[in-house]
């Protein structure tokens, strides 16, 4: 399989967030990111609003638009890997972001959720060394016929990781509304 050319900076696919505040997300996350902006890229449209700015976090290139006033709400639902789940926590926290999922082992990795001010969730990784029986963790996964109150049988951890991802989902609102 052959991977398509994408220019330097760039991956494959590329996320892009339509938020209301895309300014602030962009201080934001070169803030809890460290991301690096990249100026530009910076396009503003003929009413005013942002269209397009671009931050790099790690190897990856996240791009940012104003929501039009007309737009639906659309959050993002992210995965980022950091060196540092806790510090990254902290500055999103510090930054008005709100804890869904503190850090929790998952298999020997460090995961936590949060949502930041323009109610998009992020799931923060922080890499270890995975410890678990793929087989046997495999089919606690995929097992057909244990319901979804049975997670806590599996790890009281993945209880806490689903639940708190149900709440999350059930509780999004539209920051704008």
């Amino acid at each position: 399989m052959s991977i398509p050319a994408a220019p330097e900076g760039y991956a494959t696919i590329n996320p892009f967030i339509i938020t209301h505040g895309a300014e602030e997300l962009t201080r934001f996350l070169v803030e809890v990111f460290e991301a690096a902006e990249r100026p530009d890229a910076r396009t503003v449209d003929d009413d005013g609003l942002l269209l397009q700015a671009e931050v790099v976090v790690g190897g990856t290139t996240l791009m940012l638009a104003e929501r039009k006033p007309d737009w639906p709400f659309t959050p993002s639902l992210l995965q980022v890997y950091v060196d540092d789940v806790e510090a990254t926590l902290r500055r999103a926290l510090d930054r008005g972001s709100r804890l869904i999922t503190r850090p929790t082992d998952f298999f020997g990795t460090s995961f936590a959720r949060f949502q930041d001010p323009s109610a998009n969730i992020w799931w923060v990784w922080q890499h270890g060394e995975m410890a678990w029986d793929q087989q046997a963790d495999a089919e606690s996964w995929t097992s057909d016929d244990a319901p979804s109150e049975d997670w806590a049988a599996v790890s009281p951890d993945l209880a806490y990781i689903h639940d708190t991802l149900l709440e999350a989902m059930q509780t999004l609102r539209d920051p704008r509304s």
